[in-house]
């Protein structure tokens, strides 16, 4: 079995972490994260996807064992998909699988609209595009940070980039949380204490608004570009909701959908069958 790669790429002057494991001449698979965690959540799904795909997993500016970003201005999504968008051009990898899961929907979907080309299919997990999966209590949330940044928007943000949240998001619908690792939380701690990067987090927590505005265009591309595209779904998900995974099937009707009983991080119960059905599904993923 090959080894997992553990490695630092520079990219805008920002230092990125990223794990690579498998064979480069096999088709390659980009590993998206959620929030707030990082690359760390593939640590069970790598081994099992590593002897068919090249994988890359690279951890977000602000997030992991990633830089903070220097500077005053905030960090965006659109940031953060440059700055994976060179990591795949350091690496010569222009033809990928992409697996996106929470903030990885926001970062995967803009390069999968930037390049399509790039795009050999998509793997969606508990991240929704279009406003079906949303919680309408989060979504009402999210929409009433529109406009300026005002100190009562951004203390509302910091609020929520705390372990208690990540706890929450962990355990909430974990069909059996007693048997989850805390390893996972505790790797997230890391970031979740160093004050740069609580304050990209809530950048990009402030900034998930601007995802919202580019779900018509999203559903533009699945629509025309009909990506061969995988479902896998917690469904007691807190935040985003079963008909999520469903409504993809209205933009990309050939779309295999996948629900589970489980939560908002899906892989720490299920890793083991959506490897599985990766493989399954992606046995010859040149064909759309």
């Amino acid at each position: 079995m090959a080894a997992t790669q553990y490695r630092f790429v520079t990219v805008d002057g920002n230092r990125l972490f990223y794990r690579e494991a498998g064979d480069p001449q096999n088709p390659s698979i980009l590993l998206l994260h959620g929030f707030p965690s990082s690359s760390h959540m593939f640590r069970d799904l790598i081994p099992e996807l590593e002897q068919n795909f090249h994988v890359i997993a690279p951890d977000y500016l602000g997030m992991g064992n990633s830089d903070a970003p220097s500077g005053s201005s905030s960090l965006t999504f659109d940031a953060v998909a440059h700055s994976v968008e060179g990591l795949m051009e350091r690496l010569n990898v222009n033809s990928t699988i992409i697996y996106m899961q929470d903030f990885g929907g926001p970062v995967g979907m803009r390069l999968a609209t930037w390049h399509p080309g790039w795009v050999n299919g998509l793997v969606i997990q508990n991240s929704p595009v279009s406003l079906d999966g949303w919680n309408p209590e989060r979504l009402k949330a999210i929409e009433s940070s529109a406009g300026p940044e005002t100190p009562e928007k951004r203390a509302s943000a910091e609020a929520r980039v705390v372990m208690a949240t990540d706890v929450y998001l962990y355990q909430k619908g974990a069909h059996n949380p007693d048997r989850l690792s805390p390893d996972a939380w505790s790797n997230d701690a890391y970031a979740l204490n160093d004050p740069a990067k609580r304050r990209a987090m809530t950048d990009l927590q402030l900034d998930i608004i601007s995802n919202l505005k580019l779900y018509p265009g999203w559903q533009v591309y699945l629509k025309s570009a009909q990506p061969k595209s995988l479902v896998v779904w917690g469904d007691n998900d807190p935040i985003f909701l079963p008909q999520g995974a469903d409504a993809v099937k209205e933009f990309v009707p050939l779309a295999q959908v996948h629900h589970y009983n489980t939560g908002h991080f899906a892989l720490e119960e299920e890793h083991q069958d959506i490897g599985e059905q990766i493989k399954e599904f992606f046995a010859h993923p040149t064909q759309r």
